[in-house]
């Protein structure tokens, strides 16, 4: 678990760990707490956040979408949910969108897998965070690298990553 002093803020131990989005979040004085957990490779948000004890509804993961122009864009989900690509279409514009496929993930966003976080992608695209984020004072998102997740408000998390709410998930 990374290092949280009384006030929440992260403190860094002798071994140095920033990631891009944590120093953006520096930068914009944005107040996050992280965590950290052993992770060789990818893992998806539920097993994240059982690994960490977190309440699954807190957790959001990031998907990165192509539509029907060749634009990317973001969305910013629960862990449990799925996307509706309709919702979403409409909500970047679009007439469809498709998964970005994973082999270009890394070359677009400049993260991996189950390090991907809409803060601080190589270029500015579009962002949706899932409108019900809203209703929490908290939320949890990736920290820009496998093993680290990042608690800030949904509204730091807007600012941030430049995005907007809306609703965007497949209802069950």
């Amino acid at each position: 678990m990374g290092n949280i002093n009384l006030r929440g803020d992260a403190v860094m131990s002798k071994k140095e760990l920033k990631t891009n989005a944590m120093r953006i979040l520096d930068r914009l004085k944005i107040p996050y707490t992280y965590q950290t957990y052993e992770c060789d490779e990818f893992t998806d948000g539920i097993q994240t956040a059982d690994q960490l004890g977190l309440n699954h509804e807190l957790v959001f993961k990031t998907i990165v979408t192509t539509g029907k122009s060749g634009a990317h864009y973001v969305f910013v989900i629960p862990i449990e949910k799925e996307i509706d690509f309709k919702k979403a279409a409409r909500a970047a514009g679009e007439k469809s969108l498709e998964m970005l496929p994973l082999k270009e993930l890394t070359q677009v966003t400049g993260y991996v897998r189950g390090g991907c976080t809409s803060v601080g992608m190589k270029k500015k695209f579009l962002t949706i965070i899932q409108k019900s984020a809203e209703k929490h004072e908290q939320i949890y998102v990736s920290g820009g690298k496998i093993g680290i997740q990042i608690c800030l408000a949904p509204e730091d998390l807007r600012k941030a990553a430049d995005a907007e709410f809306g609703d965007v998930i497949r209802e069950a």
